[in-house]
């Protein structure tokens, strides 16, 4: 069971499939940093690094709209592979915004990272989470999992977290039950049907999205595990009316076969966190679409999940 966040302070908890040491060089090296910290589309390029208790981490957050935002971190507590405690979000010409808590821990041979954001107030708090949101922050821990996995195995993969006001079986039950996820899944402006549907491992599914203008895609899924109440498994792929394999409509080299897994995580006992993983399945020329594509992908399934707190909120 997750600990409840004081008002002052916001919470994130991970698990990444690496070890500890992998998570925290990934976390302290800064060639490696380099690669995934900050919200999607945005660079960072550091100055100098001092990893230790008083030392500064200087860097500069580059964003999308080319806007640099200079930090010095001040760290306080340096424990290698267990715990960080830093202050974040200043310089030298402003105070910190607030003050870090990070511990890293083994959990059957993977690292769940635990952080919490200490601000001065509540107010403050919320209007950090505001930030946060704008700005899709929590991204960059998806970005960790994704350079993670990389460097781990090889492989692409799309990354995206949302926890949810809703107990574990609920949130089980939007995913496994077609009358509420055709409610809430497909992307804002489409509406979803599906034609036959049988969720059960090594079952299928076969559907059809209607959008502006009648515009009709079709799409089928097999279904390679169910595993009640916190994982499914399954392939997506675009195909005709006739369950024919086609090609994205609006994007022709995007990959044939997208491999989907979900898992479910409580945070308490009226919360639970949804992560989702893609896996691309194609050629070069599809996965560097892929790749280009995630900004995208992270804006499709907001937009999927901010309806899907809609839904909860009308069903509870």
């Amino acid at each position: 069971m997750a600990v409840q966040s004081k008002s002052n302070e916001i919470r994130i908890t991970r698990m990444y499939d690496a070890p500890v040491k992998a998570v925290w060089d990934a976390w302290t090296d800064p060639k490696q940093v380099a690669q995934w910290w900050g919200p999607r589309g945005f660079t960072i390029t550091t100055h100098s690094k001092d990893l230790r208790a008083g030392g500064t981490w200087v860097y500069t957050m580059h964003g999308p709209d080319g806007t640099d935002w200079p930090n010095k971190t001040l760290y306080h507590v340096v424990e290698k592979h267990s715990k960080l405690v830093y202050d974040h979000g200043g310089n030298d010409d402003r105070p910190p915004m607030f003050r870090v808590t990070v511990l890293f821990s083994e959990v059957d041979g993977k690292t769940k990272m635990e952080m919490s954001m200490a601000l001065p107030t509540p107010e403050a708090a919320e209007e950090t989470r505001q930030i946060i949101k704008k700005h899709s922050g929590n991204s960059t821990w998806d970005r960790l999992a994704e350079y993670l996995e990389k460097e781990s195995t090889g492989k692409e993969a799309f990354v995206i977290n949302r926890t949810f006001d809703a107990p574990l079986a609920t949130m089980y039950e939007m995913w496994t039950n077609p009358e509420h996820f055709t409610k809430w899944l497909p992307p804002t402006g489409f509406d979803m049907k599906f034609i036959r549907c049988d969720i059960r491992p090594g079952g299928s599914g076969f559907y059809v999205m209607t959008g502006p203008g009648g515009m009709k895609m079709y799409g089928k899924v097999n279904y390679q595990k169910i595993e009640k109440p916190d994982h499914l498994v399954y392939t997506q792929v675009f195909c005709d009316e006739n369950e024919k394999i086609s090609r994205h409509p609006m994007a022709p080299t995007w990959p044939e076969t997208m491999l989907t897994d979900v898992r479910l995580t409580p945070e308490g006992p009226d919360q639970t966190r949804v992560t989702i993983t893609w896996e691309p399945f194609g050629t070069k020329e599809e996965i560097e679409t892929f790749i280009k594509g995630r900004a995208g992908m992270t804006q499709g399934w907001t937009g999927s999940f901010d309806k899907l707190a809609a839904f909860l909120g009308r069903t509870s």
